[in-house]
């Protein structure tokens, strides 16, 4: 059922008995544990033997840690392992997916601004780069979903945007400079999120495309995923209902479940209609969008039954090979299937060279490696992108540019985040942007959020604010993260004591670091700029601009306005 020759593998003759006879050798453990991709912790070398002895797995990922320190786990666990192992990161955004002092080259929605595709390879060449220097070969990345919802909260700026075309055509870019660089990808998140309103982290989410929209949108660009070769693809907890009985007439709306548990979606519409031969691993598996269809004892086995290859994380890892080894014991899972699992992952390291690495020594790098992290070519390649990418939305007031000369006192207002979870990665960039204005000249207050001025919510008027600033910069870095229902400003329960009430007495100008999508809330606000990236990079380049010492040139790789009648205004 796998075809070894084919595309995405293109395997030799050499490689397909390395494939077969490594396969022979395994024991069902070996089997089992080649099809679970655990996440790292402990780093402790003592641990990771044991680790690796008891669980044999076919993959790991870690969080960011520092890029020597990640050099040092990968390259040790390689050295644990009998057979060659894949090591992810979420590699969206740069090599700091993998490297904590990694370049954060930008956010696919920033690649998508600068209308520029070589940008996007370089997304992919940076982090494909720095991820090999410390031993990692496997990008969760590109993500080819489609922003069409602007209300949902963990796509967004992680997308590169609205229009398929530019979705499809980038996504590509991506996965060249990924490849060219010995990472292989594993592009997310099938069947397509961004139509939903809601995160997978938290309930299985839909994809509510009919099958004629879907097959128009999402399936043009996972068609040009699969052409392109791509060896892996991560399949969400996300449910395409019209596919799923366009497929299977008898299913009942009750029965329909997510992509990562569907033999409907993944054997029917990606192997099938789709032609994909590759690797099939699930998103993270303790997310509630898994757990909830059914027990967990029986959706790791159906979620393998229905074609998914590679379990991604574990809840209790010890119970989930539990439920693994006893639906083959029992028959659910059939050894005809895990074979044919075990098969596509074993072929996909096979593609990636890793036996060869292995036998001559070359399976992970030495330190010299590491002084491509964060290296000044990666940090002129992040500049150039943020140049190209700031998009100036609106200036209907005629604001720009600004000088202390024109407008001597400012109030600056911090949006972000007020309650922590979720992996965020923009904090700090924020809080550059009081001290570059002052560096320029500006007499910058900044609003205090710890201490609610009474007399200016409740007595002050439009003298008091008057007398208090020449102009007001509202800077929003409410990030794209997992496990948050929505991404819109959460003005200050008093009064909305912070929101823009004086715009016709006092110029205000509203910058995004992250979510473009702040017209909704915001549509008084008559400048208006959009960043994408919480990077100070992008802080530079955004204070260049309103200063007019460069030019705008992004363009809006989403509608910012939400199609709200008045925010064009």
């Amino acid at each position: 059922m796998v075809d070894l020759r084919a595309n995405p593998f293109f395997l030799n003759d050499d490689q397909i008995r390395w494939v077969e006879e490594t396969l022979a050798s395994l024991d069902l453990e070996d089997k089992i544990g080649q099809m679970f991709c655990p996440i790292g912790g402990n780093t402790e070398e003592g641990f990771l033997k044991s680790f690796t002895e008891e669980f044999r797995p076919g993959a790991m990922l870690y969080r960011p840690m520092p890029a020597a320190e990640a050099q040092k786990v990968h390259a040790f666990l390689q050295k644990c392992s009998k057979v060659p192992m894949l090591f992810g990161a979420n590699l969206e955004s740069g090599g700091n997916g993998i490297a904590a002092d990694g370049t954060y080259y930008a956010r696919p929605m920033s690649v998508a601004a600068s209308d520029n595709p070589e940008n996007a390879y370089n997304l992919g060449a940076v982090a494909g780069r720095e991820a090999a220097a410390v031993g990692c070969n496997w990008a969760f990345s590109p993500i080819c979903d489609i922003d069409m919802n602007w209300r949902n909260p963990i796509e967004n700026v992680r997308t590169f945007g609205s229009d398929k075309e530019r979705v499809k055509n980038f996504t590509c870019e991506q996965l060249k400079g990924l490849r060219d660089n010995g990472v292989a990808a594993a592009v997310k998140h099938y069947p397509g999120d961004g139509v939903d309103e809601r995160d997978q982290h938290l309930v299985p989410s839909v994809n509510s495309l009919s099958a004629d929209e879907w097959s128009a949108s999402y399936g043009e660009v996972w068609k040009a995923v699969v052409d392109a070769g791509t060896l892996s693809i991560m399949v969400g907890h996300i449910l395409q209902p019209a596919w799923s009985k366009k497929l299977n007439p008898a299913l009942e709306d009750k029965d329909i479940l997510p992509a990562s548990m569907s033999y409907e979606l993944l054997t029917g519409l990606l192997r099938g209609e789709l032609g994909y031969n590759g690797m099939l691993v699930t998103d993270a598996t303790p997310m509630i969008g898994f757990n909830t269809p059914m027990k967990r004892c029986d959706a790791i086995p159906a979620s393998i039954n229905a074609g998914c290859d590679m379990i991604l994380f574990n809840k209790d890892i010890r119970e989930d090979y539990g439920f693994l080894r006893s639906a083959i014991k029992d028959g659910r899972v059939s050894m005809e299937r895990v074979d044919e699992a075990v098969t596509r992952i074993l072929a996909m390291k096979a593609a990636m060279k890793l036996p060869e690495a292995k036998a001559d020594g070359s399976l992970f790098p030495g330190e010299d490696a590491l002084s491509v992290i964060s290296c000044a070519e990666h940090q002129e390649l992040a500049r150039r992108v943020a140049d190209e990418s700031v998009t100036l939305v609106k200036d209907t007031q005629g604001l720009l540019p600004v000088s202390p000369e024109k407008y001597k006192k400012v109030r600056l207002y911090l949006l972000e985040d007020r309650v922590g979870g979720g992996f965020k990665d923009g904090e700090g960039a924020i809080d550059k942007v009081k001290e570059k204005l002052e560096a320029e000249g500006f007499e910058v207050s900044l609003y205090d959020y710890t201490k609610p001025d009474f007399f200016e919510m409740f007595e002050g008027g439009v003298e008091d604010i008057k007398s208090k600033f020449d102009l007001a910069i509202y800077v929003a870095c409410i990030d794209t993260a997992s496990n948050q229902s929505v991404r819109r400003i959460d003005w200050v329960h008093l009064m909305a004591a912070d929101a823009p009430w004086f715009v016709n007495d006092v110029p205000a100008m509203f910058i995004s670091l992250a979510n473009p999508y702040h017209l909704v809330d915001a549509p008084m606000v008559k400048t208006f700029i959009n960043a994408y990236t919480p990077t100070e990079t992008v802080v530079d380049q955004v204070i260049d601009k309103i200063m007019g010492r460069s030019e705008f040139k992004g363009v809006n790789p989403v509608d910012p306005f939400c199609g709200i009648w008045g925010a064009e205004f």
